[in-house]
């Protein structure tokens, strides 16, 4: 029964992980999306418990309390969305090949180090970008040569193109295709830290000024506005440094990996544009589309020729008549040196006497045909054959000499009358 055709997601090489039968791609840490969605959902929902609703009574004019915690779940889904959508797309993943390229395939030079006939190609690759020469790496796991910006990412075990980082929080890659929506991320999470820390610190002055006239009083009073503001400032060191951080990356049209792998190089960056084209192909270009189709069913990959990179050898239909002649030859040899192994020690005088007459007709024979059809001597290394009805269950031969070299004279004389109606061929030894 044939099995049922796997799906690319099902098939997939890398280390991610496929929610809806393949519509959403995480990284193989994704489990860390519970941690970060909590750090944001546990602090909004206590600010709007604890804090908000006692601010609402404090703008009753049209209501106006009411849009506090509003503003505060609103935020809290938008940051949430854009979470999701960071990690649960494709980041720029570059498809794999089956086989290395072999349009750059070439012979080994001894003189540059290299193995003679071995096949190999260059490591490194040199295009022209902005006028200026960057160099492109081969990646052995993909078997490609990686674009320009492209980095394998090795927990994610892909290429991806624009390869920034792998942020742990999203559990993903950031690259060409979700990096926009990172930064959103980052810069809205900043946003609603600093909106939940001043709407904490203006109820602790409300506070202040009514029965509560101390700092300690009024933080005593409401402690869930102090843990708020003590979260929120913590926090907006880490998501306020990043949006700082990558808001001069994207100024400079610098990523993640470049900016730290590269800075003490003092190379020219051949991909600044300017700061304003900067920003405007970060939030204003089309994302491009996926290269990959994860629910498209998979291709039965073409595998290359194979390519004989020696001599081609003569082939010949199987059972035609020279390797009848081949075959019998090489039961003859094998004969010849079986009965030459025989310890004539063993045996009667008269009969020995009589089998070595013979085996020097059976040698004299097979030199002459040796010569003609280049049959390996006695003494070069022939494999022997072994096979159920010459041998014992004792492994001991029981086959007298006489036997034997008759069977070696008939062998080879039926091999002589056959190589005379086939062309000679050649035997290449080893």
């Amino acid at each position: 029964m044939a099995q049922p055709q796997k799906r690319v997601y099902e098939a997939w090489k890398g280390n991610n992980r496929f929610l809806f039968g393949g519509r959403l791609i995480f990284g193989p840490d994704a489990k860390s999306l519970l941690v970060s969605a909590s750090l944001i959902v546990v602090p909004v929902l206590a600010f709007c418990v604890f804090v908000a609703q006692h601010l609402r009574h404090k703008f009753s004019a049209y209501n106006a309390g009411c849009a506090i915690p509003a503003v505060a779940i609103v935020f809290m889904i938008y940051v949430f969305i854009l979470l999701l959508i960071t990690s649960s797309q494709d980041p720029g993943i570059v498809p794999r090949a089956s086989h290395p390229p072999e349009e750059e395939f070439a012979y080994g030079n001894p003189l540059n180090g290299g193995t003679p006939g071995s096949l190999q190609f260059p490591r490194v690759k040199e295009l022209m970008i902005n006028g200026m020469l960057v160099k492109v790496k081969y990646c052995d796991t993909c078997m490609i040569y990686r674009p320009p910006r492209c980095s394998h990412c090795s927990i994610c075990n892909n290429c991806v193109e624009r390869f920034d980082h792998h942020c742990p929080w999203v559990g993903q890659c950031i690259g060409q295709r979700n990096y926009r929506y990172f930064f959103l991320f980052v810069s809205s999470s900043t946003l609603l830290c600093i909106y939940v820390f001043a709407m904490s610190a203006l109820y602790i002055k409300f506070l202040m000024e009514e029965d509560y006239p101390t700092v300690w009083k009024a933080l005593k009073h409401s402690p869930a506005s102090l843990v708020l503001m003590i979260y929120c400032f913590v926090a907006l060191w880490f998501v306020g440094g990043l949006t700082g951080f990558h808001t001069y990356l994207i100024s400079t049209n610098q990523t993640t990996y470049e900016n730290f792998r590269y800075r003490s190089d003092n190379r020219p960056n051949v991909y600044n544009q300017g700061c304003l084209n900067n920003f405007l192909g970060v939030f204003c270009s089309k994302t491009k589309p996926s290269k990959h189709n994860f629910r498209s069913y998979v291709q039965e990959e073409v595998r290359a020729p194979v390519v004989n990179f020696g001599r081609q050898m003569e082939e010949e239909p199987a059972g035609g008549p020279r390797a009848k002649v081949e075959d019998d030859l090489e039961i003859g040899s094998d004969l010849l040196q079986i009965s030459q192994r025989r310890n004539y020690g063993d045996v009667d005088v008269e009969t020995g006497s009589q089998n070595c007459s013979e085996m020097e007709s059976v040698s004299n024979t097979k030199l002459m045909i040796g010569s003609e059809s280049q049959i390996p001597a006695v003494g070069s290394d022939v494999r022997v054959r072994h096979s159920s009805w010459d041998r014992q269950s004792d492994g001991n031969w029981d086959m007298s000499l006489d036997v034997i070299g008759r069977s070696a004279s008939d062998v080879i004389r039926r091999s002589a009358s056959g190589s005379e109606a086939v062309p000679p061929f050649q035997t290449e030894t080893h």
